[in-house]
């Protein structure tokens, strides 16, 4: 999502409850994967309400959020600043196939709802493997695809908190993400050591890896 357009869309269902529940699980699976200090990143950061919810969880974590969209990245840098997390969150632009960091940089590597943007996911879970440091964590979620009988039940269902520009953006993710199978076939062909594909409910997958 790159417009101001997309990113005026995205900011307005993301103030929706449904949104940042979601949103607040996903901090919680960080939570859980034993990082607490450090230095993190988040590839596809978009409005960079992860960064700025985890840096007030942990206010000893400095992180990055990183992403293509000027747009995106405008509103994140404004937001982090109004909830007083600006000197612990910075923000770039970004490509997740070729991210502009050294080999073991972070202690945590994180994106949510990115990979079904990708064209290369293999090359973007290369990197992600890339800049995280071998006892580092690693946690990717996306959208799940259903079956193709179940896609319309499930648009109907988990698209019903959205309208207009932001419904469209969603059922193109939901078509565009993978099955559990496929993820698992990726992350077997991947350069992720130590990872797992996990299923949170009916509508999103992921690989993790803890800190070791």
């Amino acid at each position: 999502m790159e417009s101001c357009e997309e990113a005026e869309a995205y900011s307005s269902a993301a103030s929706q409850t449904y949104l940042d529940q979601l949103d607040d699980t996903f901090i919680e699976h960080v939570l859980s994967l034993g990082v607490r200090s450090g230095l993190a990143l988040d590839v596809g950061t978009g409005p960079g309400q992860i960064p700025i919810k985890l840096a007030l969880k942990l206010p000893q974590l400095q992180i990055v959020g990183l992403d293509l969209s000027e747009a995106m990245l405008a509103k994140a840098k404004n937001d982090a600043a109004q909830a007083g997390v600006g000197s612990q969150v910075r923000f770039q632009t970004g490509n997740a196939k070729q991210l502009p960091f050294s080999d073991n940089h972070f202690d945590l590597v994180i994106c949510n709802s990115l990979l079904h943007h990708a064209a290369d996911p293999l090359a973007t879970l290369n990197e992600l493997a890339r800049v995280t440091r071998p006892q580092g964590a690693v946690l990717m979620r996306d959208l799940r695809r259903p079956s193709a009988l179940a896609f319309p039940f499930h648009l109907a269902w988990f698209g019903r908190h959205y309208r207009g520009l932001m419904k469209k953006l969603f059922t193109d993710s939901v078509r565009a993400a993978y099955t559990k199978q496929e993820l698992e076939e990726l992350l077997v062909r991947s350069r992720i050591v130590g990872g797992r594909v996990f299923r949170k409910g009916l509508s999103h997958i992921g690989i993790e890896r803890r800190a070791s």
